[in-house]
């Protein structure tokens, strides 16, 4: 799984854009409310050409919630522990999108980076990758990192540039 960080509510344009391009990208297609899809995306969508011995159509929940939009008790409980994280990138998060596989291989893991960038290049935005401690140097020197922490976990904050690049490392893997 990984958030993306807002640091204001999403325009309605801007969600009827998402829905958009997650209906082209899937293979199925499910609007639970607006701004929450379950879905099957197609992998080749995202520039995923080998998905070694799984099925190219991967299942996630992509789901936008804050005040007004739905999921608000789930934003409220995902944040309550948060470090501040204005000092770390310049807001405090009002809304996020959870985007979530719900299958653990490695190309699920590679299609989530994806996947998440390309909603962060719709509706903006900051993801927090939550990370082993060794993956803290490998990703400290890549491009669009906004900030990293190690305490009280390890974390980094970046943009879809960020993402792309951290997918594109032997051995890429996001935590669980």
């Amino acid at each position: 799984m990984l958030v993306i960080e807002l640091a204001e509510a999403v325009p309605r344009v801007a969600i009827q854009q998402l829905r958009d391009f997650l209906l082209g990208a899937s293979a199925r297609f499910e609007e639970k409310r607006v701004g929450e899809y379950d879905l099957n995306i197609h992998a080749e969508s995202l520039g995923v050409t080998d998905a070694g011995d799984v099925d190219g159509r991967r299942p996630f929940l992509v789901s936008l919630m804050g005040p007004g939009i739905g999921g608000e008790g789930i934003f409220e409980a995902e944040h309550d522990d948060e470090a501040d994280q204005e000092s770390l990138i310049g807001f405090t998060p009002t809304h996020a999108v959870d985007v979530v596989a719900f299958c653990n291989s490695p190309v699920d893991h590679v299609v989530t980076a994806l996947l998440t960038a390309a909603v962060m290049e719709i509706i903006g935005g900051v993801a927090n990758a939550e990370l082993r401690e060794d993956q803290l140097s490998l990703v400290a020197g890549l491009p669009g990192i906004v900030a990293t922490m190690s305490d009280p976990w390890h974390a980094a904050y970046g943009s879809a540039e960020f993402l792309r690049a951290w997918a594109r490392q032997p051995g890429f893997r996001l935590m669980k």
